[in-house]
């Protein structure tokens, strides 16, 4: 097993509505897809962000794709146009994320990083 960041492996995309982030997390390949499925769950996401979320957060799985959708609520402190934080809009949340880390089996990072690399990711 390695310990590696999502960022390594994953991309991920985020925004927001009103004090709600959305944030798109794509594996790519399936075999990561599944190793997501188990190590980033919402109560992972939702202990990433302990300091910056005050409601829940929720994870849709869009297996079809290869990605996990999840909705951060009372993560904006009040939303875009009442908030006083530096990123109001959400826009850093997919980028944070990417910091978090997981455990990868090597065999599964090898095939991984060939398919990450024919793919220019």
């Amino acid at each position: 097993m390695s310990k590696i960041l999502l960022r390594d492996i994953a991309q991920a995309r985020s925004g927001d509505k009103g004090n709600t982030v959305n944030i798109g997390l794509f594996a790519p390949s399936r075999e990561l897809y599944e190793i997501f499925d188990q190590q980033v769950t919402a109560e992972k996401v939702k202990e990433h962000f302990q300091e910056l979320i005050a409601g829940e957060v929720i994870r849709y799985e869009v297996p079809t794709i290869n990605a996990y959708n999840f909705i951060l609520t009372g993560a904006l402190n009040g939303g875009g146009s009442r908030s006083i934080r530096i990123d109001s809009l959400g826009k850093c949340f997919g980028a944070n994320l990417l910091r978090m880390e997981i455990e990868v089996p090597e065999d599964v990072l090898k095939i991984s990083n060939q398919t990450v690399d024919k793919a220019g990711v």
